[in-house]
């Protein structure tokens, strides 16, 4: 799993963690005796509340997303619950010529970034703990969500991924579980899941963690030179323009159907800003709204694919995989009248890395 999430106060966890005894554990059975003896420690205190347990999924090389994950599973669970960090770089969710031997394993830091962030235990199992006996033979199916975006660019990995997402459930035993919307196909079918297969946990999504330049954060970030990075950045420029191009969109809306008599004239919203003068805004509203009551989801696509496509001609290039304007509920592409929720994702390749970025879109909220 990657995950990232958007800032949030550490004031409420700064004081508790402190003298929070932080510990690595190994295996399941050291991490339950842990976990006992923690509830057994604030059930002597006399606390009245429960003490909830909450689980941060990573493959390790912590990064500021993965601490503010650890800083909000904190705030929900509060001083008394226990926060469980997992390290574990999961080889289901690695296809042929993907970079598991490459992936950075950085223990001590992460160590570090768990505990400043609040964890109480980072458990980092081998992979003979989490897969006894080898490779297993019964395994989560994604289904046809898992076919979409992401898993056909990488066959099998959203199977890999929901297995081992089981796996460290049961291993974990949270009462919720925290993941970025970073990766928004895997959070989709992860809530999927334990929708479908009755999971007694609550999956918590968290937002996007970007850095000061925009970029999401990741750990393949690291991967990038100066000139791929700022190629990179087109990414998250592609996601702002089509927000940008969306809020356009519903201001002109809102500013034609609120000039006199504009809800009882068969008139489009081009021919009422035209009333007003306002040519360069009424040739934009015709251009999104074509004398309709659409939504402007194919203006938002080509927003951001502009952006891309100078990406693609720049030095060193952007490869685009896929631009995707998708139903969160099941990750197909929306149609161009969609009134609703919507995730724009995007994936691409500069040099050999290969990153992922999204946002979430509202379509008419105005009308």
């Amino acid at each position: 799993m990657t995950s990232a999430s958007t800032a949030s106060s550490t004031s409420a966890t700064s004081s508790s963690t402190t003298s929070r005894a932080f510990a690595l554990v190994r295996t399941a059975d050291e991490l339950h005796a842990r976990a006992a003896r923690h509830a057994g420690t604030v059930a002597a205190a006399g606390v009245a509340e429960n003490s909830r347990t909450a689980v941060v999924m990573t493959m390790g090389a912590l990064h500021e997303g993965h601490a503010t994950l650890v800083r909000t599973a904190r705030e929900y669970v509060g001083p008394h619950g226990f926060v469980v960090v997992t390290v574990f770089v999961n080889p289901l969710q690695f296809g042929a010529g993907e970079d598991l031997d490459r992936y950075p394993r950085t223990l001590e830091a992460d160590l570090r970034t768990a505990e400043a962030a609040g964890a109480d235990t980072v458990f980092a199992p081998s992979v003979d703990e989490v897969y006894p006996g080898g490779e297993p033979q019964v395994r989560i199916t994604a289904g046809p969500m898992g076919e979409r975006l992401e898993g056909a660019s990488r066959p099998g990995h959203f199977d890999g991924m929901l297995t081992v997402v089981a796996k460290l459930l049961h291993l974990t035993r949270p009462d919720l579980a925290l993941f970025g919307q970073k990766d928004a196909q895997q959070l989709a079918l992860i809530r999927r899941m334990a929708r479908d297969l009755n999971f007694p946990v609550e999956i918590v999504g968290v937002p996007t963690v970007r850095e000061a330049d925009g970029l999401a954060l990741s750990s393949r970030n690291r991967y990038l030179s100066d000139g791929e990075r700022r190629t990179a950045l087109a990414l998250s420029r592609a996601l702002f323009a089509a927000s940008d191009r969306l809020a356009a969109q519903s201001a002109l809306r809102a500013r034609a159907d609120s000039l006199p008599g504009a809800q009882n004239r068969a008139e489009t919203r081009a021919e009422a800003l035209s009333r007003l003068g306002e040519a360069r805004a009424a040739a934009d509203a015709h251009a999104v709204a074509q004398a309709s009551e659409g939504s402007g989801a194919g203006a938002v696509r080509a927003a951001a694919r502009s952006v891309l496509d100078d990406a693609a001609a720049a030095e060193p290039p952007l490869t685009l995989d896929y631009l995707a304007l998708v139903d969160p509920a099941d990750f197909t592409e929306v149609a161009d009248d969609h009134d609703g929720e919507a995730i724009l994702a995007v994936a691409a390749r500069v040099g050999t890395t290969r990153l992922i970025d999204n946002i979430p879109l509202t379509f008419g909220a105005t009308k």
